[in-house]
């Protein structure tokens, strides 16, 4: 993903600069003084210098469960947001083609808040958020200095790049959708272990859940569980449950406005409660 990152950022250099009949190189070397002392061309180094996780913008939810039309759900850990720094500095024979260079490649990135969706590559374009770039700021790289001796290399400008990237480093947990769930009250024969209850003093009941399908908001509707007058809540995507219920035939009424759309007779236990208005 870093290596599709670089070739786009190549391109949009390229493309937005512009560079003509590849007058400049555009390279992602680390400008040591031995890879200076190579250059007999105007060069344009990224240098990839620092990746770490943005925190702030660290999910609060881990998990994120979404429902497969073939009736089961696909369970994924929410991604993590992160921050690659570049440093872009300029090469030339003359002091003022290496700012000229700068300049517009200040110019070029200023104009583009986030990479185009037209130079992405395959194993880009399934990020849940367009990529921001940063330019120049000024909490991004507070020790040139460092850098600068750490590669051996007299200090020169540069223009500071944060590239935001969303990493997915877990696969995808494909399960069954509960509907149904089961739960028993009685007396044990061994309370301390895990055994059958005893015949005749179980007390069950069911939680059941299911989803409406329907091309209303889902604000706009009202569920009702109608033998007992209770309000159901209508959570995302139309998925509905209900809790404490012992097994028998039910009825579910969606509403808005204070008018009925629909009745539906549902069996308690059934495989699926699915209501299409």
């Amino acid at each position: 993903m870093i290596h599709d990152l670089d070739d786009v950022l190549r391109q949009l250099l390229i493309r937005e600069i512009p560079i003509k009949n590849s007058e400049v190189d555009v390279v992602f070397d680390q400008p040591t003084r031995e890879w200076a002392a190579r250059l007999s061309r105007p060069t344009l180094n990224v240098f990839l210098h620092d990746i770490r996780e943005n925190l702030k913008l660290r999910h609060s939810q881990q998990w994120i469960v979404e429902q497969n039309p073939d009736g089961t759900a696909t369970q994924r850990r929410t991604p993590v947001r992160v921050d690659l720094h570049y440093m872009i500095t300029a090469w030339a024979n003359e002091p003022d083609d290496e700012h000229s260079l700068l300049a517009r490649t200040l110019m070029a990135l200023f104009r583009r808040p986030s990479l185009p969706q037209d130079l992405l590559t395959d194993s880009l374009r399934d990020q849940p958020h367009p990529i921001p770039l940063e330019v120049a700021q000024v909490d991004e790289f507070r020790n040139p200095p460092d850098v600068w001796n750490a590669l051996d290399n007299e200090i020169r400008p540069s223009v500071v790049l944060t590239v935001t990237l969303a990493i997915d480093p877990y696969l995808p947990l494909i399960t069954p959708l509960v509907s149904t769930r089961e739960l028993r009250f009685g007396q044990a024969e061994k309370p301390a272990e895990r055994t059958e209850l005893t015949e005749g003093t179980e007390d069950v009941f069911w939680s059941v859940g299911g989803t409406i399908h329907t091309d209303r908001p889902f604000e706009e509707l009202h569920l009702t569980l109608v033998e007992r007058g209770l309000d159901v809540p209508i959570k995302e995507e139309g998925q509905f449950s209900i809790n404490g219920l012992r097994a028998g035939d039910y009825t579910l009424e969606v509403a808005t406005d204070g008018r009925s759309l629909k009745r539906s007779k549902i069996t308690v236990p059934a495989p699926d409660y699915e209501l299409n208005i």
